[in-house]
């Protein structure tokens, strides 16, 4: 049995949103938080109608998660998993665009990132009830792993999955779209300034009370500590890492981002942080990173026009951009 008091999940997300407590005394400051896209959503904004843009921002955000969750039983997603190998299904243009990017970096990973990864179905990294596939269930379900089992006909909205038991999972490619969508709810209510701050990724808009909004960057080997902070006024700090969903079973960490290619946690690259202004900048490529391994990920991150990145890998090495590197405060003290 796994060792449940072992499990990893959550410990530290690498970008966050920092310093805002003190401000939350002001009355045109709010604050709220929601448990949304598996992990905690939250929004600080400023402004004469900060409550009601937070609530509706949440609403669309939700509406969003329930076209393209596979774990809801009424999404779209869901209900393509259902038709594999049987028919194509109408889905609406919001899950087409992330459907689409996930084709986008499936082709420009070669592969190594693929949003049929759904279809390992042994692993859970539940913290409550953590499971590990055997290497039979494995090796079945790694034929059905291939981004080409997927069809979009965007003219006819429709999309299809080739073979039964085939299954997308939107994971690594739709929480960013997500996210934006509920920004941009925020950036029509005229604030001074909002962060939407949610499973690694943090949105800004405007200022805090006339200052820059500061994310701190959270070391992947130890998230806790922090490697440094950035400020900012407009753009997003996008991550990914292996350190949010994980356990140990017999001594060994298994995390939550998988290699298409064999079923099992990825190696190599234990957190990607990247600096943009607009999220589709960087979209996915987060997890496309850690897919790829440091040399790779190197390469593809900086010739990004308009991208700043940073890497860890799993030898403790960090790696960044000179943009990324001139912005980041580095912490007083070890």
């Amino acid at each position: 049995m796994l060792d449940r008091r072992r499990c990893l999940s959550r410990l530290g997300l690498l970008a966050t949103g920092l310093f805002v407590g003190p401000a939350l005394a002001n009355p045109n400051v709010q604050r709220a938080s929601r448990n949304l896209l598996g992990t905690r959503i939250d929004i600080v904004a400023e402004g004469r109608h900060a409550s009601q843009a937070i609530t509706l921002a949440f609403a669309e955000m939700a509406r969003l998660e329930r076209l393209m969750s596979r774990y809801r039983a009424d999404s779209e997603i869901s209900a393509l998993n259902r038709s594999a190998g049987l028919a194509a299904v109408n889905v609406s243009p919001e899950t087409m665009a992330t459907l689409q990017r996930g084709m986008q970096l499936a082709k420009l990973s070669d592969g190594a990132f693929d949003i049929t990864i759904g279809s390992y179905q042994g692993w859970s990294f539940d913290p409550t009830h953590p499971r590990l596939p055997s290497a039979t269930q494995l090796m079945r379900e790694r034929v059905l792993v291939n981004h080409r089992h997927l069809v979009l006909d965007p003219g006819k909205q429709q999309a299809r999955l080739l073979f039964a038991g085939v299954k997308v999972d939107l994971g690594g490619v739709a929480k960013l779209p997500i996210l934006e969508a509920g920004m941009q709810v925020l950036r029509a209510h005229e604030l001074s300034g909002a962060m939407l701050n949610g499973g690694g990724d943090v949105l800004v808009m405007g200022q805090l009370l006339g200052r820059d909004w500061r994310i701190g960057l959270r070391d992947p080997r130890s998230p806790e500590r922090l490697l440094g902070t950035l400020e900012l006024s407009d753009g997003v700090v996008a991550s990914s890492g292996d350190y949010e969903r994980a356990f140990v079973y017999k001594g060994k960490r298994y995390h939550h981002v998988l290699d298409p290619k064999t079923g099992l946690p990825t190696q190599g690259v234990r957190g990607v942080a990247m600096l943009a202004r607009t999220t589709q900048a960087v979209n996915g490529l987060g997890a496309t990173s850690m897919l790829m391994g440091p040399s790779q990920s190197h390469r593809l991150l900086s010739g990004l026009q308009g991208v700043e990145s940073l890497v860890v890998d799993s030898h403790g090495e960090t790696w960044m951009t000179a943009g990324i590197r001139g912005q980041l405060k580095m912490p007083t003290s070890a």
